[in-house]
């Protein structure tokens, strides 16, 4: 059963009826109904392209490897700190 509609018994659902009757009339009723029909559609249209929109994206990103550590040391550009200075030190000490 629809909970939404749990509160509802016949009689409400039959003065929600008449109400609408007596305000749209009988002729308006399925043209309300035609524009009601196509809003949902084309909701509904807007809301898959959408979702396969993101899907899409959400293939075309690759998870992200992570390289291992390296085992060989890393020459760059930039001038050796002190600690690198001194382990060089050492090392040419002790050859």
């Amino acid at each position: 059963m629809n909970t939404t509609l749990a509160f509802l018994g016949t009689p409400e659902i039959v003065m929600i009826v008449v109400a609408v009757l007596l305000i749209f009339g009988p002729k308006k009723i399925p043209q309300l109904a035609r524009s009601l029909g196509k809003a949902k559609r084309e909701f509904n249209e807007a809301k898959s392209a959408f979702n396969d929109a993101v899907d899409e994206e959400e293939s075309k990103e690759e998870p992200k490897k992570i390289a291992p550590p390296a085992e060989e040391e890393i020459v760059t550009d930039e001038a050796p700190t002190a600690k690198e200075e001194a382990k060089e030190e050492a090392k040419s000490e002790s050859k």
